[in-house]
């Protein structure tokens, strides 16, 4: 997953929203939202392609958690997870189900957008349901562009929210923790500009902050850094590398990283072909996907 262009000048952000209207606040946190949360910290990986059935035994022994696409991820034109649910959860893994959002340029007026984010929720729910996801999994919603939040992006995400809450799962987004410059000394984190305009909405956090420091790169270390420490102290999902690095952010890590500028599991895990993205959460199953239906 790798965040586009940025609307403003930034470092970088991304484009969620927020409602006009004050809404009542989610269901209580499920029971995979570890109370232990606060000191300790799970590595899992996301990627667009489905690493393949043979390369799951050895991912798993590095990895807590998979990210698990809905429909067809960011650029992509097929989504190569469908179906995948059960060996997955067979072989181990947590689940981070990731819906692909809409960019700016496809949502139009604020009404419009609105309607495409109720819709879109649907395709979202539909599809969880169809891989085997039971309700009150979070779902979270790509969006990668980034600045300050613009009125059709409100309309667009908070419609997508509460239509999947309506559903009865609950919501998250993937968004920047970085600052976004505004001009004149400004800055904006999309994180926190969603977050102050959520009007109680119940939402997880799933923020990449890729920055060296305070990422320390494409880094396996015994314990994988806390998603409070990526910039966003409310976030249950960090972000912390990305393949291919982005070397405007990396220089400071970038021997974390393989020549050819993606992040690798270790050699010795029997996965190191197979680049990545790698995220801490504070539950080995950040989105509570390994419960059936």
């Amino acid at each position: 997953m790798r965040p586009l262009a940025a609307i403003l000048i930034l470092i970088p952000g991304c484009l969620l929203a927020a409602s006009t209207a004050r809404h009542p606040a989610s269901p209580a946190k499920s029971p995979h939202i570890s109370r232990m949360a606060a000191s300790r910290a799970f590595l899992g990986f996301d990627r667009n392609d489905y690493p393949g059935d043979a390369s799951l035994p050895a991912l798993r022994r590095v990895f807590s958690f998979a990210g698990y696409w809905l429909n067809n991820p960011p650029g992509a034109t097929s989504n190569t997870w469908a179906g995948k649910h059960a060996i997955l959860r067979q072989s181990g893994f947590g689940f981070l189900v990731l819906f692909n959002g809409r960019t700016d340029a496809q949502l139009g007026s604020a009404v419009r957008a609105s309607a495409l984010g109720a819709s879109d929720a649907k395709v979202a729910v539909n599809a969880a349901f169809r891989e085997g996801f039971s309700r009150n999994t979070i779902i979270f919603v790509d969006q990668e562009e980034g600045g300050r939040l613009l009125p059709e992006q409100r309309s667009y995400l908070f419609a997508w929210i509460d239509a999947v809450i309506a559903a009865g799962f609950r919501a998250g987004v993937y968004c920047s923790g970085m600052p976004a410059s505004e001009g004149k000394g400004r800055f904006v984190v999309t994180a926190d500009d969603i977050r102050r305009h959520a009007e109680g909405r119940g939402i997880a956090f799933f923020v990449y902050n890729d920055a060296c420091p305070i990422s320390p790169g494409c880094a396996y270390r015994a314990e994988p850094p806390l998603p409070s420490r990526s910039g966003v102290a409310f976030a249950s999902i960090w972000q912390f590398a990305q393949s291919p690095r982005r070397r405007e952010f990396t220089a400071r890590c970038a021997s974390t990283y393989t020549r050819d500028g993606n992040c690798y599991p270790p050699v010795a895990s029997g996965a190191g072909s197979t680049f990545v993205d790698l995220d801490s959460a504070t539950s080995a199953d950040p989105s509570g996907g390994r419960s059936l239906r």
